[in-house]
């Protein structure tokens, strides 16, 4: 059962796909107390003590949201810690399970608090900064049931071509097509599968989208067509500001047409990003987002079949109305005896730049027809800005699947691309934290995702890395970056290249497994990563598990994140059958009774825990996808005779969406 609600005139955001009917005036909303005071809005409930939060996608801590605030406010925040209250998505969709179950879904563009017993333990209370908005409350008899109706009313998953589920390396910055050539052989030379490499701002002409350098990537199309024919996908980047430049075609076109965001002045709202001075697409207005989509085909034309969208919160380093105020406010400090006050604001002071709430105050959006304040529908940008080149796509090349994966992002988006969880940090925590997104993300309709493998900022370790390919070889999108001036941490710059090599052959192995999971449930409205309690919901030990996750129907998978750790406890809610994974093959293959088992596991090695019940089919793994054999397969299981595994094939680059999934299913049995 689905109940909406409408409260006042909400901006429509399109998260929606398929609305029910408004539930009659007077119907009390089930299950939440509505609060109206006069100065805040929104809804509590009562939580029992048993009772789980699920949900908000990209965020902080654990699964269980239980104990913090959380605010939805695409937020620029790369150093987030357990402190931190907003990342870069707002994914306004969590379940409540225990005592009841039920889903809840805030439709809305602009910030909304959630507070699930922090200010009170026992008490989950969501206020809204507008109070108009659309409430979507979701019954089920299980949390998955939940997603699933939740998926319905918002649409399916973006599917990826397949060449995407293989490894790619990224750094800030390549700056050269011989760079790349260079990490291309290295990885080659290693025997390190590789299926794409990231561009990062470098490549550009001086840093304006849809442009290619041209002394360091000479003949970029012919370069393209190297790296294809090695096998290899560059995917670049498109940042969302636009560089204020005469002469520079997509400013002037933009300008002229009057497709960028104003200020109260109606004139162009200046910014700053890379390229320095920059202007922002009005990604709202249709006009616009169709404009700028277009210019995707400028590298699609150019051989290019992937791209990531970065900055599109949107971020702002500072807005020339706040760069004059600040650069006036400095000479006055110059004037002063500076004491503890006046200099620790004298030092603060520039940070202020940054993403501040007065410039998202300051300029507009024409969207509908109407002039909306940028703030009223910030969660909205990166979306759109994901959603102009996903339509841009389906326009130009409407046979073809695109790999398109983006920084911020808000419920809907997930129908467009997929998302890297942003800008984050080599650190112990930051491993731990991308472990416990990854469900939570699912949950929200985000099937293709994966974190900055090693992190993206400070110097990596060699243990920390290869910890966190342990895990990454198991998300949709695996995708090692790096930031400039950081430690190089490619795989081939370590000491024990065996130990990589072993494990992202084990990723090529996985596929066949890892391809069909995924897109069955991306075709199914499901999930590809799932927490223990949603499959265990009467086992109250599994229920509290954060750190052992499934993936897909088959496998259970219990990464170590922590330093140091030779090995760990792995909870078993049922009989299960532990593969041990070392130098690419099975080293041990044993039964495990329920219950807990504290299992070494050395750095180079992967440890996997088949169901009861379920079959994992291996490949023999390829320098690429493309290299992977997906037809003969290696059947492991602990199952029964007569079992089969559902393995969904195809060739990875049609679009699906007028394909039944039954017509791409192969039976294995046993």
């Amino acid at each position: 059962m689905v109940y909406r609600f409408i409260y006042g005139k909400p901006i429509e955001t399109e998260a929606i796909l398929k609305k029910p009917e408004v539930v009659p005036d007077g119907f009390k909303v089930p299950y939440l107390t509505k609060i109206d005071n006069g100065y805040s809005f929104g809804y509590s409930f009562r939580m029992d003590e048993h009772d789980i939060v699920y949900g908000l996608g990209e965020n902080v801590r654990g699964i269980n949201k239980r104990g913090w605030v959380y605010v939805s406010n695409c937020s620029d925040e790369p150093a987030h810690r357990e402190d931190t209250r907003s990342l870069y998505g707002a994914h306004n969709f969590l379940i409540v399970d225990g005592t009841v179950r039920f889903g809840i879904f805030v439709d809305t563009s602009g910030k909304v608090t959630f507070d699930i017993g922090y200010t009170g333990m026992d008490t989950l209370s969501i206020t809204l900064e507008n109070k108009d908005h659309e409430l979507y409350i979701m019954e089920g008899e299980s949390p998955d049931q939940i997603v699933t109706s939740f998926r319905k009313l918002t649409g399916s998953s973006y599917i990826p071509p397949k060449w995407a589920f293989g490894y790619g390396q990224s750094r800030w910055s390549y700056l050269s097509a011989d760079e790349v050539r260079e990490v291309v052989q290295s990885h080659r030379d290693n025997g390190l599968p590789l299926d794409s490499v990231y561009l990062d701002i470098d490549y550009m002409e001086a840093y304006k989208d849809f442009t290619v350098n041209q002394e360091t990537f000479p003949d970029f199309q012919g370069f393209v067509a190297e790296m294809h024919r090695e096998g290899i996908h560059l995917v670049p980047i498109i940042d969302a500001g636009v560089k204020i430049e005469d002469g520079y075609d997509i400013y002037e076109e933009g300008r002229e047409k009057g497709y960028f965001c104003k200020g109260e002045d109606g004139e162009d709202f200046v910014i700053g990003v890379w390229p320095g001075r920059c202007v922002l697409p009005d990604m709202l207005n249709e006009e616009a987002r169709k404009w700028f989509g277009s210019q995707y085909q400028i590298l699609l034309e150019q051989g290019i079949d992937g791209f990531w969208n970065d900055m599109n919160e949107p971020a702002v380093f500072y807005s020339e109305k706040r760069l004059n105020k600040v650069f006036s406010m400095l000479q006055e400090y110059q004037k002063q005896d500076l004491d503890i006050r006046s200099y620790f604001e004298f030092k603060d002071l520039v940070n202020t730049l940054s993403n501040n709430n007065e410039d998202y105050q300051s300029f507009y959006h024409s969207y509908r027809g109407q002039r909306i304040r940028h703030d009223k529908v910030h969660n909205l940008f990166g979306y759109y800005m994901t959603r102009a080149a996903a339509e841009a796509f389906d326009r130009l090349v409407p046979d073809k699947r695109i790999l398109m994966f983006s920084r911020a992002s808000s419920i809907g988006m997930h129908r467009y691309g997929g998302i890297w969880t942003g800008d984050n940090l080599s650190w112990w925590s930051h491993l731990e934290m991308n472990m416990k997104m990854l469900p939570s993300l699912n949950m929200c309709g985000f099937l293709y995702t994966g974190a900055d493998i090693g992190g993206f900022g400070a110097d990596v370790t060699q243990d920390l890395m290869l910890r966190w390919l342990a895990l990454g070889i198991f998300t949709p999108l695996m995708r090692n970056h790096s930031a400039v001036g950081t430690r190089r941490q490619e795989a081939y710059t370590f000491d024990d290249i065996g130990a990589f090599r072993d494990i992202l052959s084990l990723r090529y192995r996985l596929l066949p497994y890892l391809y069909s999971e995924y897109m069955k449930a991306a075709l199914a409205d499901g999930m590809y990563c799932r927490p223990m309690g949603f499959v265990y919901p009467e086992d109250d030990i599994a229920r509290r598990i954060e750190d052992q996750l499934l993936i897909g129907t088959s496998i259970m998978i219990a990464p170590i994140y922590k330093q140091n750790e030779k090995g760990r406890v792995v909870y078993c809610p049922e009989e299960m059958k532990l593969l041990r994974f070392r130098g690419g093959d099975v080293t041990e293959e044993r039964l495990l009774e329920k219950g807990h088992h504290y299992l070494s596991m050395e750095l180079d090695e992967v440890l996997v825990f088949i169901r009861k019940g379920q079959i994992l089919p291996l490949g023999s793994g390829g320098r690429n996808v493309a290299e992977t054999d997906f037809d003969n397969l290696t059947m492991y299981h602990l199952a029964e005779e007569g079992a089969c595994y559902e393995q969904y094939y195809d060739d990875g680059d049609e679009k699906t969406v007028n394909l039944h999934i039954q017509d791409h299913i192969r039976v294995w049995q046993l």
